[in-house]
């Protein structure tokens, strides 16, 4: 099994900055890309980042050029550095991994429990 664990969540104003981090423990073997999601009440679960084992990112498009997806393979790592923060941007942060089982034909995503993050001036 996988299991994964955010920090870094908080309260920043309009404009400012975070690094959340998310660390992975168990078969870290079977892990393949990681990500982040992000959950606000009321609205759908939106796929804010991702990060292949080759260092491909990718991100949904309202958070281009302000956040950064990178991963520390070494320490089972992956962080999002979040800057010039905004009011829409406030959500429970999850940390993801897809995790391909010995034999499994399908990855399967694997998540962590989330980190609140308000952005409120």
């Amino acid at each position: 099994q996988v299991h994964l664990v955010e920090s870094g969540g908080g309260l920043v104003q309009p404009g400012g900055s975070l690094k959340l981090s998310c660390t992975a423990s168990g078969v870290t073997e079977q892990i393949t890309s990681m990500g982040w999601y992000r959950q606000t009440p009321g609205k759908d679960s939106e796929a804010v980042a991702i990060i292949t084992p080759e260092g491909r990112r990718n991100y949904k498009n309202t958070v281009r050029g302000r956040f950064t997806i990178s991963r520390d393979d070494n320490k089972n790592t992956i962080f999002l550095q979040m800057n010039n923060l905004k009011l829409e941007d406030t959500a429970v942060y999850l940390c993801y991994a897809v995790v391909w089982e010995a034999g499994a034909t399908i990855g399967v995503n694997v998540y962590g429990n989330g980190t609140l993050v308000t952005v409120s001036s």
